[in-house]
């Protein structure tokens, strides 16, 4: 299975305005989010990507844009890649939600809380893997994917790819503009890297050559400590 480059959107200006985004539309990347994403295409436009997949929201859509285009590549938008459904929360003031009793449920037990008329974050997950395990499905273990979405939604998916109960899962950071990478395997998955934010070295495969042949080139997917 391959090598999963879960990237979160760039900045936006709206969540300086203190209300919680959600799947609202119209929300775009300001000039720090649109270097952001021009800081991932620097750092990533040059290893061997084999897709690119995105929310279908604007902020996604848009960081995904200069990474797909520097790899001559289609964004492929994917629905279970969506932020959290938070229902009638959504546009609302995160100082206003603070003060709900609810709100402590969503810090200290996530995994109880369901958002009204919206979902849960246990179905969030699911929904997110899922959708992540069907892209891993679709490619082989060499190839290197990526996949552009939201911070709490790759918080659950590392969480759960990793065994860690979902009421820890806010323990995990994700920046804005950030690649988180997790390599999949039929018995498991490894993560590689948490939060890195550009510009960072990508180890890249070495071409064989005729003196190197015989040699193994330097792997993308390290290999487990026992074997390295």
């Amino acid at each position: 299975m391959p090598l999963l480059l879960l990237i979160r959107h760039g900045e936006n200006d709206y969540v300086k305005t203190t209300k919680m985004a959600g799947r609202l539309p119209g929300v775009h990347l300001n000039e720090r989010g649109l270097e952001q994403a021009q800081a991932l295409a620097g750092t990533l436009g040059r290893i061997p990507l084999k897709a690119v997949y995105a929310s279908p929201l604007e902020r996604a859509l848009e960081t995904a844009a200069p990474l797909a285009e520097s790899r001559s590549l289609e964004i492929q938008q994917t629905p279970g890649l969506m932020d959290t459904d938070i229902g009638k929360w959504q546009g609302r003031s995160w100082k206003a939600l603070a003060k709900l009793k609810a709100w402590k449920i969503v810090q200290g037990a996530p995994s109880r809380f369901t958002f009204p008329e919206g979902e849960s974050f246990v179905q969030c997950q699911a929904r997110v893997v899922a959708a992540l395990d069907r892209i891993a499905a679709a490619h082989r273990p060499k190839h290197i994917v990526a996949v552009v979405f939201h911070a709490d939604p790759i918080k659950l998916a590392v969480a759960h790819y990793l065994g860690l109960p979902l009421d820890n899962f806010q323990r995990l950071a994700v920046d804005t503009g950030s690649v988180t990478a997790l390599y999949l395997t039929e018995t498991g998955a490894r993560l590689l890297w948490l939060n890195r934010r550009p510009p960072f070295d990508f180890p890249l495969p070495e071409k064989k050559t005729k003196q190197s042949a015989g040699t193994s080139p330097r792997a993308i997917h390290p290999k487990p400590a026992s074997q390295a």
